[in-house]
């Protein structure tokens, strides 16, 4: 539904309610152009929820709303400190991201050196200039690594 939705907006078509949250959320580089990050976003969440555990499952879908999604808010907020390669990454992003992951995996699996690893290996993926596709990536590889520790 929301590619349709998209498609039409960029044609012109005004869908309400969708067309007007696209671009509230919508980035700089999104101007003009299909937004790909909703689409990521679902692809990632359905793709851990179908290929792992639950248990594992659960860490990776947190992962990717607590960590990416607070890495982007902090670090738009406060982020004043750029990592330099990273297309624009901020040190309050990453370190909220970190956070984020280590405190959603500890209350998931309360096991402090699962939680530190996938905090650690969270904040390194979510740093990499991938885009959008960071919303695939990271609930995947952090419940792939999950498995490690839950098995």
């Amino acid at each position: 539904g929301y590619i349709v939705c998209e498609i039409l907006r960029l044609n012109g078509i005004i869908v309400p309610i969708i067309s007007k949250v696209t671009d509230i959320a919508s980035r700089k580089r999104d101007e003009n152009h299909f937004v790909l990050g909703p689409v990521t976003l679902a692809s990632g969440v359905l793709i851990t929820a179908l290929f792992f555990p639950s248990l594992a499952a659960k860490i990776g879908i947190l992962s990717l709303a607590l960590g990416d999604g607070l890495a982007s808010l902090f670090g738009k907020l406060f982020g004043h400190i750029l990592i330099p390669f990273t297309s624009g990454k901020t040190v309050a992003g990453s370190l909220t991201c970190f956070m984020a992951i280590f405190v959603s995996s500890y209350l998931c699996y309360q096991n402090l050196i699962c939680a530190l690893t996938l905090g650690v290996a969270g904040m390194i993926i979510e740093v990499f200039p991938i885009k959008n596709f960071d919303n695939i990536t990271l609930p995947i590889l952090i419940a792939f690594m999950s498995l490690f520790f839950i098995y």
